[in-house]
């Protein structure tokens, strides 16, 4: 007998699947890091605290930077 898949709080209602959410890279890092003007990345879209804590965040804290940054249009590659 195989084990259930492991779960998550998705805010409302019963734990959804941790495989529920969608594949994405380890990071949106695109190795283009500049923080010069402010403190959002100009490469990847994350702040300089969303960078320094990205190790240690959940997928679900993941996921909602990644939702954030691809709305914002990043990562970019040539800024």
């Amino acid at each position: 007998m195989s084990a259930p898949p492991a779960e998550r709080d998705c805010g409302e209602g019963p734990a959804c699947p941790v495989d529920a959410l969608p594949k994405r890279p380890d990071t949106p890092c695109v190795a283009v890091c500049s923080t010069t003007f402010d403190d959002v990345c100009r490469g990847c879209g994350r702040t300089v605290i969303e960078v320094a804590h990205w190790v240690s965040m959940s997928a679900e804290q993941k996921e909602g930077v990644w939702l954030r940054i691809l709305a914002q249009g990043y990562p970019r590659r040539n800024t």
